[in-house]
């Protein structure tokens, strides 16, 4: 839970006030120019509504030079970020053939298989040979080769499920396969800061939704306890199915699930567990397997488990691991897997080649090293972040750090300003978080060395202290406390 200061508070609030009066202002002069000129589509109503796309005309285009920058490398530490130019105040931004390497600090490339790696990408390159850069072809028809197979086989035994399916994209994984799983009659009780693919496939489902506060295994027990006793709606019957829906690392938050808790609490009232494992497979657990190796769950307490390999594995895609029973019915069942074009090839060989890696069965150890670089890279940036003074969001392990902005000004001024001393960092805002609770999101991977990191560092305390997003009072450094002894002595 997030408690914000109230100055911060009350700013913030005056300046997306003012922001939404001067828009408004704006828009009320817009309509009488308008008034004179003549449409070429009497009669049509307007695509885009007033009132609908408000945001992005007065808020967005202000700073949409902070999102979306293209690139011109490999995600790796570092990589090409190619400039922009506008000349109509930000509503168009066209691309220069200038680039600047920046350090990597917004991609999800958690253990570096973004980038050319010894094993994985000469075995890439032959199975593009082998096959084609697509299948052009669903599962079912002519779009399951012998990767494919492979890649399911080698996915279930690494997650330690008896089996899994594989699909070409992880955002549908999540929003495909949640209404074949349950529907009307049934009960989904869902994370309040779960995934927007969750909260899509939640509402595509046509189940009813309830959810529970971020993180909070004890208002979980509550929410589950109280639709137990009243039932389905109108009728009072038994739910016909329960699924409780959480993440393993919440994208946003940079915070650990507390699994074996839910764990503890769906095993009471008998209902199924789907755990969301984007940003921890792979990136988490001694050998990368996830938070239930992490937190000391048992994989087979977790009935319905998620991942994709968009993350750690440096591919596409996503996957679903559970019982062979689960997998054959979605097999049959999942649109994503009857209709949608099977993953490519290389993709495929990718994430087969990464994981052997992680394993250790590529002959090296640098899969162990991965792991252990990530969690100590992870670890030390976080700490230094809080020592300097800033609100950081998470717990240690986790790769991803949030950096609380709040106010609307910040958001690009801290963007544009790392971009000038060639640090690349992703911002957040509203609809993708609260309005309050706009910030900054750093993603760490195994890629980066020691000084990438303080030169990270240094430049995001210059621009924190420039911008004024250090909350908290900085610990004093060694030096410091040093020259202090030497006064009182």
């Amino acid at each position: 839970m997030i408690t914000i200061p109230y100055l911060t508070a009350l700013t913030t609030y005056f300046s997306y006030g003012l922001l939404f009066a001067f828009g408004q202002f704006r828009d009320f002069f817009r309509k009488i120019i308008d008034w004179w000129q003549t449409s070429n589509l009497q009669g049509y109503a307007p695509i885009c509504l007033g009132l609908e796309d408000f945001y992005i005309r007065r808020l967005y285009l202000r700073i949409q030079d902070c999102f979306g920058r293209p690139i011109s490398s490999p995600p790796d530490a570092w990589f090409d970020v190619v400039e922009r130019v506008s000349n109509d105040n930000n509503k168009t931004l066209k691309r220069t053939e200038k680039v600047s390497r920046c350090l990597n600090l917004g991609s999800y490339n958690y253990l570096g298989f973004a980038a050319a790696d010894e094993y994985c990408t000469p075995l890439v390159i032959e199975s593009l040979k082998r096959y084609s850069p697509s299948t052009c072809s669903s599962r079912v028809d002519g779009g399951t080769t012998t990767l494919h197979t492979e890649l399911e086989e080698c996915v279930a035994n690494f997650i330690g499920k008896p089996a899994a399916i594989v699909f070409g994209m992880g955002y549908v994984t999540n929003s495909a396969i949640l209404p074949v799983l349950i529907g009307k009659g049934g009960l989904i009780i869902s994370d309040s800061l779960n995934h927007n693919s969750i909260v899509n496939g939640a509402r595509g489902s046509g189940a009813t939704i309830r959810v529970f506060q971020h993180n909070t295994p004890s208002h979980l027990e509550k929410v589950l306890r109280e639709h137990i006793a009243e039932g389905q709606p109108r009728t009072h019957r038994p739910w016909k199915k329960i699924i409780v829906v959480v993440e393993g690392i919440y994208s946003m938050e940079g915070e650990l699930c507390k699994l074996p808790e839910i764990v503890a609490i769906c095993k009471k009232y008998k209902a199924y567990v789907y755990l969301d494992e984007a940003h921890s497979i792979g990136a988490v657990g001694k050998t990368g397997r996830g938070v239930c190796e992490l937190l000391g769950v048992d994989t087979a307490d977790v009935d319905i488990m998620m991942g994709t390999f968009t993350k750690s594995f440096g591919s596409c895609g996503g996957y679903i691991a559970g019982s062979k029973e689960l997998i054959q019915y979605l097999k049959y069942t999942c649109p994503a897997h009857l209709y949608a074009t099977s993953i490519s090839p290389p993709s495929a060989q990718q994430i087969i080649s990464a994981i052997k890696v992680i394993l250790g069965e590529d002959g090296s150890s640098r899969g162990a090293q991965k792991l252990a670089r990530i969690r100590e890279n992870s670890n030390f940036f976080r700490s230094e972040l809080q020592k300097m003074g800033f609100e950081v969001l998470g717990d240690n392990d986790s790769p991803v750090m949030p950096i609380m902005l709040y106010n609307p000004a910040k958001i690009p001024a801290f963007s544009r300003e790392c971009l000038k001393q060639n640090v690349a960092v992703v911002t957040v805002a509203f609809p993708a978080t609260p309005l309050l609770l706009a910030r900054a999101r750093i993603c760490i991977s195994a890629a980066h060395t020691r000084e990438d990191l303080i030169k990270a560092l240094e430049v995001i305390s210059r621009v924190g202290d420039l911008v004024g997003i250090k909350y908290f009072p900085a610990e004093p450094n060694k030096q410091q406390l040093e020259d202090g002894r030497v006064k009182l002595e």
